[in-house]
């Protein structure tokens, strides 16, 4: 199993950041600090923690930063980095980007969504839920308030997810998915099938729309309950200030 970051998106609400830097390459540690710490920082080192020693990186938007920092990272984290351009990063979603990803799907990944500032108990959390038939386990959050913006999943202990979608009433959500998922080689082929339908149909689709064209097929998606912790997606300034607070606890 490897690690798998989306990092190809441009990140524009967190502008000047992202005029020079992709969203993962924000800078999370005090505010002004030389040489601060990344999400992307973050990521690697609960990847590094949990003992994966390969990294597939998607970049796209300002790659050229993440490349000029691929040793530095290497050396740091004790990982082996490959980076994926996505050609349509700055014109087309996230489910094109991951799609980009394929070929590194086939060795079970666990992905992270590039934004998403989280304690590595998440990655632990999914690597506990593994076995039996599951092939795709969503780290879910269901202690969250939820409203419009959140990627909402409905899911049943029988069938596993059902729903998932920001276009839903919060009040029928069973949570919160997180950007942090474990997939088994083995789902690779259907999962990268399904994502393919999704961009051909709409480039703008994200990519948890290939999780929905998945369960719509009849494929089982799990999810793992990661309790009552701290984490953000940092889609604008004010999330950025609160990626600081969190940063700082792990």
């Amino acid at each position: 199993m490897i690690g798998l970051v989306l990092a190809a998106g441009a990140g524009r609400r967190l502008r000047p950041y992202t005029d020079t830097l992709p969203k993962a390459l924000v800078p999370v540690g005090p505010e002004g600090a030389e040489d601060s710490i990344t999400v992307l920082d973050l990521t690697l080192g609960n990847f590094a923690e949990i003992g994966l020693t390969e990294v597939a990186i998607i970049v796209g938007y300002r790659k050229e930063a993440v490349y000029e920092r691929k040793a530095a990272l290497e050396a740091k984290y004790g990982v082996k980095l490959t980076l994926i351009d996505n050609d349509k990063a700055e014109e087309w979603n996230n489910a094109y980007s991951l799609w980009c990803g394929r070929d590194a799907l086939k060795d079970g990944v666990i992905l992270a969504n590039g934004d998403t500032v989280h304690p590595v108990s998440v990655e632990k959390t999914l690597l506990a839920a593994r076995g039996g038939d599951k092939k795709i386990i969503l780290a879910l959050d269901t202690v969250k308030s939820l409203a419009d913006e959140e990627m909402k999943v409905v899911a049943d202990a029988e069938k596993g997810v059902q729903k998932i979608t920001k276009l839903m009433d919060p009040a029928e959500a069973t949570g919160e998915y997180i950007g942090v998922t474990l997939i088994e080689g083995d789902a690779a082929a259907e999962l990268a099938d399904a994502l393919k339908t999704v961009w051909e149909t709409d480039p703008q689709q994200f990519y948890e729309h290939g999780y929905q064209e998945l369960v719509n097929r009849g494929f089982r998606i799990d999810v793992a309950p990661i309790g009552d912790v701290q984490w953000v997606e940092i889609d604008n300034h004010d999330d950025l200030a609160r990626g600081r607070e969190i940063a700082c606890q792990y």
